[in-house]
């Protein structure tokens, strides 16, 4: 799946995933419904970014680790329940749409 153009109101988002992960699939169908645009780094094969997305998300280590500017949120259900408490628009969007 392809991101979405960036939002210019949106603020910065990454998507760490690997190759199959239905987490990182329904994470990243849950920003585009949501209308953001999004970076994503596979780290399937690329060890050094593999060990990059290990250090910024401690004590995670599993996949997806999203992060909205320089806030690691957790994973989708982390950020699934964030959407649902209506705290995630606030994040991905904090000076509004």
């Amino acid at each position: 799946m392809e991101s979405l153009p960036k939002n210019p109101k949106q603020s910065q988002v990454l998507v760490y995933t690997k190759d199959y992960c239905p987490y990182c699939d329904a994470a990243k169908n849950l920003l585009t419904q949501k209308g953001v645009g999004y970076d994503e780094i596979d780290v399937s094969q690329d060890a050094t970014q593999l060990k990059v997305m290990l250090e910024r998300s401690a004590p995670r280590r599993t996949v997806p680790q999203i992060f909205i500017g320089e806030t690691g949120i957790g994973g989708f259900t982390d950020m699934q329940k964030l959407d649902q408490e209506g705290q995630l628009e606030g994040m991905l969007f904090p000076a509004g749409r």
